[in-house]
């Protein structure tokens, strides 16, 4: 027992803080060989050999060899490319890009710079998902202006392509998929997530993602012509040799970051299947807590969210507080959601957003690494529960 509490002892603190995001992608290190390669080949960017090596590989393993990639430099740069290839030639007559609240800043600066305004929907309160109910409901008070929906497959998670294909037909709308920390998601079937799907789906390789190279991001679809006329757009819009012919800007990725890529691929269904376990034991030690319904077989996590217990929900800010003091990294993905943002509260349409407030005010976002261990999450969930009371 603990003389200072009365209550039984729990694990105790380690020694070292527990940060929020531990990010550790592969050692350039351990690759000085292939270092040394690219320098003798003299090409370290445009497309070169490795980036080759690397979009096949990943089409190959994370795909079952269906499809197209393309790296870029950033999702961010992706998402620029994926939605402004969309739009075309509709911008002025359809202004909006369809996408939810509950999101990361970058799917709306990605539509903005894109030259649309962002339309915020609610989410699913199970899944976290955009809801199909509110879509549906924005796609028709808006018809005809929408001109691209963009769906976040929030935290890793994956969102029903089958639906969101039928979506763009019956409504002429074309999708971009943001899922940003999606790449090791499995869907229903048990291949990567996305895998099949023709229009283009948007991951990000940053470093603190679960596929994590240093900054990068890669662009899959089904539809190797549009994998094609993107790969032009994210070089300067060349579509032949220095001649532009498409929108274009400079996307490339370097050839040492997809050499880390490649490098990433070894054991990474077995880092995504650790996290994965963490999540499990977080979730079996916070009773009480919302977790996020999977949509799939498995789900790649960067780190892993809750909503409080709804009596801790209004001491939030004292509970971030008391475990930044035990030395806890954590934040509250995604709260402010885009509409509270201030730079995107005046730029943006929103509809009815009950469920994102809901959950915004209830988030809390939890440490995972590839490297953290049982007794660290033990004593993250220890503390949060104490928190709390």
């Amino acid at each position: 027992m603990d003389s200072n509490t009365g209550r039984p002892k729990g694990p105790a603190r380690p020694d070292l803080s527990i940060p929020f995001l531990k990010p550790l992608p592969v050692r350039l290190s351990t690759l000085v060989d292939e270092l040394e390669q690219i320098e003798a080949s003299g090409v370290f960017t445009n497309f070169g050999p490795v980036n080759a090596r690397f979009e096949q590989a990943t089409v190959d393993q994370l795909f079952g060899g269906i499809g197209s990639c393309l790296t870029v430099s950033n999702a961010t740069l992706g998402l620029m490319l994926a939605i402004r290839n969309a739009v075309g030639d509709n911008k002025e007559r359809r202004r909006y890009a369809l996408m939810p609240a509950f999101t990361f800043a970058a799917t709306a600066h990605a539509a903005l710079w894109s030259g649309l305004t962002p339309l915020l929907c609610d989410i699913d309160p199970d899944t976290w998902t955009p809801s199909a109910d509110a879509e549906a409901a924005l796609l028709e008070a808006y018809a005809g202006q929408i001109a691209v929906a963009v769906p976040y497959a929030t935290f890793g998670n994956g969102v029903d392509l089958t639906r969101y294909d039928r979506l763009s037909r019956r409504h002429g709308v074309p999708v971009v998929i943001d899922a940003a920390a999606s790449l090791g998601s499995l869907d229903d079937t048990g291949q990567g997530f996305g895998a099949g799907f023709a229009q283009p789906i948007v991951f990000s390789m940053h470093a603190t993602k679960p596929f994590a190279t240093s900054e990068g991001g890669l662009i899959y679809a089904a539809d190797p012509d549009l994998i094609r006329r993107l790969r032009a757009m994210a070089n300067f819009g060349f579509d032949t040799p220095r001649i532009a012919s498409l929108p274009g800007l400079n996307a490339k990725l370097p050839e040492v970051c997809a050499l880390l890529g490649l490098a990433r691929l070894d054991g990474f269904a077995g880092l995504v299947a650790r996290r994965e376990a963490t999540v499990a034991r977080y979730a079996a030690q916070l009773p009480g807590f919302t977790f996020q319904r999977r949509v799939g077989q498995r789900q790649a996590h960067a780190f892993v969210s809750a909503l409080l217990p709804e009596a801790a929900v209004p001491r939030r800010p004292e509970v971030m507080r008391r475990l930044a003091e035990a030395g806890v990294g954590a934040a509250t993905y995604f709260s402010p959601h885009l509409a509270e943002h201030p730079f995107f509260e005046p730029t943006c349409v929103r509809g009815d957003l009950a469920v994102t407030e809901r959950i915004a005010r209830a988030v809390v976002s939890l440490p995972i690494s590839d490297t953290i261990a049982p007794a660290e999450v033990d004593y993250v969930c220890q503390t949060l529960r104490e928190a709390c009371q």
